[in-house]
């Protein structure tokens, strides 16, 4: 039995794995990893895969990577964890001063998680918590965009509207108003971005209007819907939430957990609009890949509702056991310092140009109906007919086929649904964007036919 083969054997004797329907595995190769260099993973046989994905969207700087190996060294002589409530240690008080600095100005309190749905809970719970602070009894609901995705865990599913992971559990989740995405896919031939963005305002803006004396919040993913097939919209949509929010007193959250720290060609998404949210919400590439970590950014105004004396009960009684964690935070700070000393985000237009021209000519394929980009993530959307946007019934699994073929070519391209996307480490050269582009083009041919 081959070294792959024997790991593999006892890896499904043993293990669920997430996201997965595990019978495909009868049929479907389970790929082991036994080391990451860069943006390349490699089997226990010696086949490399260029990871095009980011391992889930959370590798910054490629694997393995010598300044964050170097920072978790040090830390973990010095300090792996310690409880967060009554404790501090350095890591965690300059990642956070370092975070007030960079985020968009105003957002000025860190409040630890261990992920990204976790995260989201805690922004939920904060500001539900923030109106009954301050005796607004009535607000309990949330707005979020039709097609959004912000976790799995109760609260951000509720929030959430992607009914292949919510509709299951519908039953145990709270009712929330949903309002249609300003999804640019959807706009008419010859409407610009900005316009369908635009015009898909009015939506949100009646159920503002309607309903926000019992809305806490509004969440969404600014500018790309990652798990909703990478959706995208114009970033005028937040200049205008930003102002109704604030109109009709209701906080705005942004989730970037997938679509912060430059991905999107800025830092942060909400700085193309410049606008500050009430929590900017933050995981994934916070710490380049290595570690769970998340935070919730907000501001005084959130801070000051819930500072008074114990015997008040306004605390907010939230907690991880891992909240903070020492490595976690460390990583974080490597992370940071990499953009702060090689320039990352100028780079990262330079390679989104790359990705942009290796993939220009798919847009004409019979069977790709779009090929949409902000930064340095793109996407290409396959239809079964171009003219009227009819998808391929899901049951096909085109988007497989483009991943069946990627792994021969050792490329890991890891399809939502028949969305092929490109969202790599930055460490990715233009040559293996153009690999990337090759390898897709290919795939998308065969499960085409």
């Amino acid at each position: 039995m081959s070294a792959n083969a024997d790991f593999v054997r006892r890896d499904l004797a043993v293990l669920w794995h997430p996201c997965t329907q595990m019978k495909d595995h009868e049929w479907l190769p389970l790929i082991p990893i036994r080391r990451g260099q860069g943006v390349w993973l490699e089997d226990f046989e010696g086949k490399r895969y260029l990871d095009a994905i980011s391992s889930w969207w959370v590798n910054l700087f490629g694997h393995a990577n010598p300044r964050i190996n170097a920072a978790l060294a040090h830390q973990a002589d010095e300090l792996e964890h310690v409880i967060l409530a009554g404790f501090s240690h350095k890591a965690v008080v300059e990642l956070s001063e370092r975070l007030v600095k960079l985020a968009p100005p105003g957002l000025t309190r860190c409040f630890y998680a261990d992920n990204g749905s976790s995260a989201v809970e805690v922004a939920l719970k904060m500001s539900f918590h923030y109106w009954r602070n301050l005796g607004r009894l009535r607000k309990t609901r949330f707005i979020n965009l039709s097609n959004s995705y912000h976790g799995e865990t109760l609260g951000a599913l509720a929030v959430g509207d992607e009914p292949l992971y919510k509709k299951t559990y519908q039953p145990l989740l709270m009712d929330v108003i949903t309002v249609p995405s300003p999804d640019c896919f959807e706009r008419d031939s010859g409407e610009s971005w900005e316009a369908h963005t635009r015009k898909m305002f009015a939506h949100m803006q009646q159920a503002l209007a309607e309903y926000h004396e019992e809305v806490c919040a509004v969440i969404l993913e600014p500018l790309v819907q990652c798990a909703g097939h990478f959706r995208m919209y114009h970033p005028v949509y937040l200049t205008l939430l930003r102002e109704a929010c604030d109109r009709y007193g209701v906080h705005l959250i942004a989730d970037e957990i997938a679509v912060g720290f430059g991905r999107t060609g800025t830092l942060f998404a909400c700085e193309q609009a410049g606008i500050t949210p009430d929590f900017l919400l933050l995981s994934k590439g916070l710490t380049g890949g290595y570690l769970p970590l998340s935070v919730v950014l907000t501001h005084d105004k959130i801070y000051q509702a819930f500072y008074d004396d114990y015997t008040k009960l306004t605390a907010f009684l939230h907690s991880h056991s891992y909240t903070g964690n020492a490595l976690g935070c460390r990583a974080a700070l490597a992370t940071l310092d990499i953009f702060r000393d090689d320039d990352v985000i100028a780079r990262n237009r330079l390679l989104a140009t790359h990705m942009q021209r290796a993939t220009a000519a798919l847009a004409e394929h019979p069977h790709v109906t779009e090929v949409r980009q902000h930064g340095m993530i793109l996407a290409m959307e396959l239809v079964q007919d171009k003219a009227s946007r009819t998808p391929y019934p899901w049951q096909e699994r085109r988007g497989l086929k483009v991943y069946q073929h990627a792994l021969t070519r050792g490329v890991l391209l890891r399809p939502m649904g028949d969305v092929i996307y490109f969202m790599p480490p930055y460490v990715i050269t233009p040559e293996e964007i153009r690999l990337l582009a090759e390898v897709a083009a290919e795939g998308i041919e065969l499960a085409t036919r």
